[in-house]
């Protein structure tokens, strides 16, 4: 796997500098879930609102709301997807859950040891991770899955106070270069000293790795831009790093 050249500059506040996030979380696991899941009909953005609200009248038995991360806050890996799309999460509620991305992450995570269980497109399937949690950099389902900058910036605090919550966090898993640039910009770090790349692996301050991959969507892996084997072989490196 590629490394980065070790970089220390510092656009803004590390993750370190964040602290303010933490004082609510002793209140445990309910208010750390408050803090990193915006409300069921959260009023940030106006192109999702709205989106959100087609989307209720076409689809009632949906969950149509911002989807909630998956996996213990005590992991050590994050996994961080792009958005919940509109036939997956955005109707399973659980992140990549019921989609084609869905169909190489979680048996890739079941072969690598991140998680126990059987996948079977459902909540209810009774899958369970091991040391990672997922989340998306967006939270609500965008229009033809591509979320604006305006909307990735405001969902970016959530990240951060997930980020924030997990008190074990060594290793971000990115799965596409706006995944990667969101969590670059929730640490305030330059994404010039962190370019994307495909199975690159940046050390970053603080001692956090940042590992890339291309997204597990259905575009790459028909087209070949990435294959279930160079998947697998950028979450098993983690696995073996960690």
């Amino acid at each position: 796997m590629k490394r980065s050249p070790e970089k220390k500059e510092l656009a803004c506040a590390p993750l370190a500098n964040l602290e303010n996030y933490r004082r609510p979380l002793a209140e445990g696991e309910a208010a750390a879930k408050s803090l990193q899941t915006p409300p069921a009909d959260c009023p940030l953005c106006p192109r999702l609102v709205t989106f959100r609200a087609a989307n209720r009248e076409r689809y009632p038995s949906y969950h149509n709301a911002p989807v909630p991360s998956f996996g213990p806050l005590e992991a050590r890996l994050l996994i961080l997807g792009l958005a919940p799309g509109l036939h997956g999460a955005n109707q399973t509620a659980r992140p990549f859950t019921g989609d084609y991305a869905g169909d190489l992450l979680y048996p890739t995570l079941l072969e690598e040891g991140w998680a126990e269980g059987s996948y079977g497109r459902s909540p209810e399937d009774g899958l369970r991770l091991l040391d990672c949690r997922i989340a998306n950099a967006v939270r609500c389902v965008p229009p033809e899955n591509k979320p604006t900058a305006g909307e990735i910036a405001t969902c970016r605090p959530f990240l951060q106070r997930e980020m924030t919550a997990m008190p074990n966090l060594r290793a971000v898993l990115a799965l596409g270069r706006i995944a990667h640039d969101q969590l670059l910009s929730a640490l305030g770090l330059k994404r010039a000293s962190y370019p994307f790349a495909h199975g690159a692996l940046h050390e970053l301050p603080d001692g956090l790795l940042l590992a890339d991959s291309y997204h597990c969507s259905r575009y790459n892996v028909n087209t070949g831009r990435l294959t279930p084997e160079m998947f697998r072989s950028v979450v098993r490196h983690l696995r073996e790093m960690l």
